[in-house]
């Protein structure tokens, strides 16, 4: 497996704590085609992002620990009914992995629900936590979507639909250190199967594979967030955004610790009609997210080398 070899390619870093950064203005229309050029070359890009402020950050990945010193049992539980794998991990292919997702975090009743679940007697670090960090992040979330929507040229309707029926998920993710013999692996080489995902780690570990093929180490540091398009964004924009690959390795002599904000559709879903033409004709057919997830682990997506178009493809 290729691992963070120089590439003449690289992904764009884009300032989104710039004050100049405000819609309609040249920086904001020059940043819109840099998001959307990345997008489509690499399925992602990093971005500098700094409303989640230190003492923010510090009590978010506390709470992330707290979350995983928890008892299996206790992580194991049937927290959602969406068939997005509330717990996972205990998987002998990728020993070093486990993850654990909160459901609508942007909501502070549903953050409180999932905390009473896992501590009955209650934990209000971690609840205030989840949902301040989720807000600071769907905020970035937000706005690349704006950037990608009047970059192709497409009316704000259009966009705020999307918004209207746009799903959140909080994904948390530790590592452990690898024992001896074992791969350093923390996941393999995938995409998302989200619609975009915001990623922030604590350690380094991730690794974006570039249009070229190479692989990039992306530093990590609290103000620096890694933002990926998934299977869902490749069938809105019709194949014209990729899918954005990544991996994880761990090289580190700590567990590593990272947080994923991933977006998903409410409802059915189709291509943006303005991005099918003779260039790029239809793709795909309409798409049911929470159907491509119970799709996801079936034989025939294992099976398939690619389990979006194995769902919806055309």
């Amino acid at each position: 497996m290729g691992s963070g070899r120089e590439s003449h390619l690289s992904l764009p870093v884009i300032d989104f704590s710039d004050e100049n950064l405000k819609a309609g203005t040249d920086t904001w229309l020059s940043a819109c085609d840099v998001v959307r050029g990345a997008l489509e070359d690499h399925g992602g890009f990093l971005a500098l992002y700094d409303k989640v402020d230190p003492l923010l950050y510090d009590s978010i990945f506390s709470a992330m620990e707290q979350l995983f010193d928890l008892p299996l049992e206790a992580k194991m539980q049937h927290t959602t009914d969406k068939p997005i794998y509330s717990y996972a991990g205990q998987r002998p292919d990728i020993p070093l992995y486990e993850s654990m997702a909160i459901d609508n975090p942007l909501n502070a009743e549903d953050c409180h629900t999932y905390t009473t679940t896992m501590w009955p007697q209650g934990n209000n670090h971690f609840s205030e936590s989840v949902n301040s960090y989720a807000k600071k992040v769907a905020e970035l979330d937000y706005v690349v979507k704006r950037m990608v929507f009047e970059s192709y040229g497409l009316e704000n309707e259009k966009y705020e639909s999307l918004l209207e029926s746009t799903e959140y998920v909080l994904r948390c993710y530790k590592y452990r250190t690898p024992k001896e013999g074992e791969t350093n692996l923390g996941v393999r080489p995938h995409t998302d199967s989200g619609f975009l995902t915001i990623l922030n780690q604590r350690l380094n570990g991730l690794e974006i594979q570039l249009k070229d093929g190479e692989w990039l180490k992306v530093e990590a540091s609290p103000t620096m967030f890694a933002v990926l398009a998934g299977d869902a964004f490749m069938v809105w924009s019709n194949d014209r955004i990729r899918g954005c690959v990544h991996q994880v390795l761990m090289n580190s002599k700590v567990e590593r610790y990272s947080l994923g904000l991933l977006s998903y559709a409410g409802k059915v879903m189709e291509p943006e009609e303005k991005l099918v033409d003779e260039e790029h004709p239809l793709h795909y057919k309409p798409f049911d997210h929470y159907g491509y997830l119970r799709f996801f682990l079936t034989e025939e997506a294992v099976k398939s080398s690619s389990r979006i178009k194995a769902y919806c493809g055309i």
